[in-house]
């Protein structure tokens, strides 16, 4: 006997053999319908980025070979020139860095000692970004007038290597900056790394080339990834200008490789040369100034040793579709982090921020304790002079107080702070606080030989006015009275 289920015939009708309602077919074939056009769209969306990523860049103008306009250079590279112009901001800041024109000598005013008869006593900034390159360094009080070398602006112009090719290397290291001016108008950008035609990184400044040929290696030969280091190493190195009449060089642009690329190697390359970028007024060392070696210091460093680059943490690849460009706002990589460190550095922000920082902090206090033991040794040294030390018994004290001093600023010069070799960054500033005391205890047997057994007094130089006005008494000859 059939139950009744007090469904109505019609009802009972309108459901399908399996129990479902006759509508639900229908919107099974709308959704799948629906389906087949997302995943098409999809498809689509996919092989365009593919498309995109893989086509060759369609050149809007072609470019000459030494073409010095960023904005040139702009037309068929929109991303990359978008990126490069953010180069302008100049008031990003990080603990110790960023692009803001800090001023170190009003941080630190034992550095208008340390520098004291030379430029860096004058004005010591840190820089701002690649894009006021050309502005800066024509208002730095560090450049002399009427006459200055030339030389000063091979790092500063996309028009160097135009006038390089133009003048000859020797001739245009051998001109005078201020008659230049007309012709480098254009800041640090494309044309400095890449050529114009492939876009492939190149050199284009000769000291590296040079340097590289008097180690005995082939820079040609370097990979991609060791050029995406050296196109920065060509002006974040360690220099000096080099005059030999009888090769016909005259502030020529060297890096010092020749015997390697170690604080130590260049060390004793200018001791066998006898090199001093100045004699410092209140000691009589000569001094070499460091002049940002952070390509060398980085060689020493963990990143190095696993093959990252320059370009990885300061210039991080980037995405704009299926587009992966290179970001050319170049900067320090804490203003970045998820782009730079936490590529490889799976932290939070906040833990890869604080564990710079403490590194950074650690090298920067080392670096006020050795210029303490800096500032008084050249005033021991000064002491000693004043008690009537012949300058033969003092050449020991101020060769110690010499590398001491190029220990200390091959740290303090860098940038990041000493974190891009922190290891090598201590153990040379341990040394050079240990140099520096060495030549302090020299200088005080000196002056008990001359019966004075008691320190000498210091002056205060607790402020840059007051540092500014103690070297300048050494400077014009006289000197600030250091002994009873």
């Amino acid at each position: 006997m059939t139950m009744d289920t007090g469904r109505s015939p019609e009802d009972r009708g309108q459901r399908m053999a399996g129990g479902f309602p006759l509508w639900a077919g229908a919107a099974i074939v709308v959704l799948a319908a629906a389906v087949v056009v997302l995943l098409g769209l999809l498809a689509v969306s996919i092989m365009e980025r593919r498309w995109e990523a893989q086509r060759p860049a369609m050149l809007v103008r072609p470019m000459a070979e030494w073409e010095p306009d960023n904005a040139v250079w702009g037309e068929n590279y929109p991303r990359e020139y978008e990126s490069y112009l953010q180069t302008r901001l100049d008031d990003t800041k990080t603990k110790f860095g960023g692009a803001d024109p800090r001023d170190y000598l009003e941080e630190d005013p034992y550095q208008v000692i340390l520098f004291a008869g030379y430029g860096f006593s004058k004005e010591y900034l840190q820089a701002r970004g690649h894009y006021y390159a050309v502005e800066d360094v024509s208002k730095t009080a560090r450049i002399k007038t009427p006459v200055n070398a030339a030389t000063c602006w091979t790092c500063k112009s996309t028009d160097v290597p135009r006038m390089m090719n133009q003048m000859g290397v020797k001739e245009f290291y051998a001109a005078n900056f201020h008659d230049l001016k007309d012709e480098i108008t254009h800041p640090i950008g494309c044309q400095d790394c890449h050529d114009p035609q492939t876009l492939k990184l190149r050199i284009t400044r000769p000291a590296l080339k040079e340097a590289f040929a008097a180690m005995g290696r082939d820079i040609n030969e370097a990979t991609h990834q060791e050029m995406r280091s050296l196109v920065c190493a060509q002006c974040h190195s360690e220099y000096y200008f080099k005059t030999d009449e009888a090769a016909g060089l005259k502030n020529y642009l060297t890096f010092p490789w020749a015997q390697g690329t170690t604080q130590e190697d260049m060390l004793a390359y200018y001791d066998a040369i006898d090199f001093a970028d100045y004699v410092h007024p209140i000691s009589g060392v000569r001094i070499v100034k460091s002049q940002h070696p952070d390509y060398e210091l980085y060689r020493t460093g963990i990143h190095a040793y696993r093959g990252v680059s320059c370009a990885d943490c300061h210039m991080p690849y980037r995405t704009e579709g299926g587009v992966k460009f290179t970001d050319h706002h170049v900067q320090s990589p804490l203003l970045d982090i998820a782009n730079s460190c936490a590529v490889c550095h799976r932290w939070s922000e906040d833990e890869i921020r604080t564990r710079v920082e403490s590194i950074q902090t650690k090298v920067s206090e080392a670096m006020m304790a050795t210029e303490d033991a800096l500032v008084h040794a050249h005033f021991d040294v000064a002491a000693a002079v004043q008690a009537g030390v012949a300058d033969a018994d003092l050449a020991a004290a101020r060769k110690l107080v010499r590398h001491a001093q190029f220990h200390w600023d091959y740290v303090a010069s860098t940038n990041g702070v000493g974190f891009h070799s922190p290891q090598e960054s201590m153990r040379l500033l341990g040394e050079a606080t240990d140099l520096a005391q060495q030549a302090r205890l020299q200088t005080a047997r000196l002056l008990a030989g001359k019966g004075i057994a008691q320190a000498p007094t210091y002056p205060d130089i607790s402020t840059r006015q007051k540092a500014w006005d103690v070297a300048q008494t050494f400077v014009k000859g006289a000197g600030t009275k250091l002994l009873p």
